[in-house]
């Protein structure tokens, strides 16, 4: 149930009876050879998996976060990190002047966790806001999983391949993880990290992505349920 689907009388009436609400951070960034939405799609989907099965609503994604990194790869549109952290709190305001009151954050990139910093100040001065903030690359669930095929997690690799995201044809060999030279600027990373994977394989078993899948709805399940 996402906010797409409705008007605002719909929205009204969902909180007379419900205050929670998923707020997916995402990115445009570059994922090697998968889709630039990677960073949306992932967490969107768990977002839509979610509320099919308890009914929560889902408002529409910040599509664009902070990639400096990857500028040099056409079709990354980065924000400053400034930018970031007013629009989410401007969001988390706007929706708290509404009536929710219990706001699950799924974010789907790394380079958004500044936003955590901001979060803590909004919420120590909305004492009534409940937030939870949940990554789902770097839960303990999926990395047990990671952990017991003997897998590495890397960006823009297997980890990230779900069918939703995949655009073309993947590479079957695996790829060598390059040294990281400390910080990079962004023409130094693109030729450091080539094809924009960091390393590791480009797909697995589609059995194993399932897995992923539902270890991370199954978290997602359990934060919708704090009060």
């Amino acid at each position: 149930m996402r906010f797409d689907e409705l008007n605002w009388f719909d929205v009204n009436d969902y909180l007379c009876h419900d205050n929670r609400l998923i707020i997916v951070l995402g990115a445009c960034e570059q994922h090697g050879y998968l889709s630039l939405l990677t960073d949306v799609k992932i967490p969107m989907a768990l977002a839509d998996a979610a509320s099919q099965k308890v009914g929560v609503l889902v408002a529409p994604p910040i599509n664009f976060g902070c990639s400096p990194y990857f500028l040099d790869y056409p079709g990354t549109l980065s924000l400053r990190i400034s930018t970031l952290l007013d629009t989410v709190e401007d969001v988390i305001r706007s929706v708290f002047h509404h009536g929710f009151r219990r706001i699950l954050i799924l974010n789907g990139h790394g380079g958004n966790d500044p936003a955590r910093a901001r979060l803590y100040e909004v919420a120590n001065d909305l004492p009534d806001l409940r937030i939870a903030w949940y990554s789902w690359w770097q839960s303990h669930s999926v990395q047990e999983i990671a952990q017991k095929y003997n897998l590495r997690s890397f960006h823009g690799g297997w980890i990230e391949a779900f069918p939703f995201t995949k655009v073309t044809e993947l590479p079957e060999n695996e790829k060598v993880p390059p040294e990281i030279p400390g910080l990079l600027a962004a023409k130094e990373a693109r030729q450091v990290f080539g094809d924009g994977s960091f390393g590791g394989a480009y797909e697995v078993n589609e059995t194993i992505m399932d897995e992923i899948f539902s270890a991370s709805l199954q978290d997602v399940l359990t934060l919708l349920q704090f009060a």
